[in-house]
């Protein structure tokens, strides 16, 4: 499979007043064309850091990220960010076709809301949805597009298991079309799923596969 993520005895620092924090301490990584990767760990281990590297929206200390992302594409990448991010002033489904705007769709938003049980909800603004609703509009606008890298930050922290389930079968989809997607969760529902484990502690990476 084709390395499309790589990181190498990868370091971050912060500064907080007197303080420097290392949020990631020589971290590496390789996630390949059509795999499902889960980093793991608790709130504050490094996971968003990671995620904000591989995006290219932080620099490393040290160390080098290489592959699509090192000089980005941004046809090519989706994120779903924690913050959800939607547009108020615009509905579940023009929030969905928005990256219709920069680059080809390869799914129908309106099938892929169907898919995701949004189809209700079409023409309602993100705030008259509820928050979990709100979670999987921004899981099918970063899908829609058939990005080459899907990162996503605890895409599944406000979803039942059977809204979870409609999630994880979509991951599985865009990996099944050549997608790398890469998830940060402390979510067991996504790390029992992946194809690539691992665990994140204290900005330190172990492989658990």
């Amino acid at each position: 499979m084709t390395p499309l993520l790589t990181l190498a005895a990868v370091t971050k620092r912060y500064r907080q007043g007197t303080t420097v924090v290392t949020a990631l301490d020589g971290v590496s990584m390789t996630v390949a064309a059509g795999e499902r990767a889960v980093v793991h760990g608790p709130s504050g281990s490094g996971k968003t850091t990671l995620l904000n590297l591989l995006l290219g929206w932080e620099t490393a200390d040290e160390g080098t990220v290489e592959g699509l992302l090192a000089a980005p594409d941004w046809a090519a990448m989706a994120v779903i960010p924690q913050r959800l991010g939607l547009l108020e002033h615009l509905t579940v489904l023009d929030n969905v076709s928005l990256p219709g705007r920069v680059t080809r769709l390869v799914t129908a938003p309106k099938d892929l809301l169907g898919e995701l049980g949004l189809d209700h909800v079409a023409d309602r603004f993100p705030a008259e949805i509820s928050l979990g609703e709100q979670q999987r509009t921004a899981c099918a606008r970063a899908l829609v597009s058939g990005p080459r890298v899907l990162l996503a930050d605890e895409p599944t922290s406000h979803q039942d298991d059977a809204s979870a389930g409609l999630l994880l079968a979509q991951f599985r989809l865009a990996a099944g079309a050549g997608s790398a997607v890469v998830i940060a969760s402390h979510d067991a529902r996504l790390w029992s799923d992946a194809d690539r484990r691992w665990a994140m502690s204290g900005g330190r990476l172990h492989d658990a596969t």
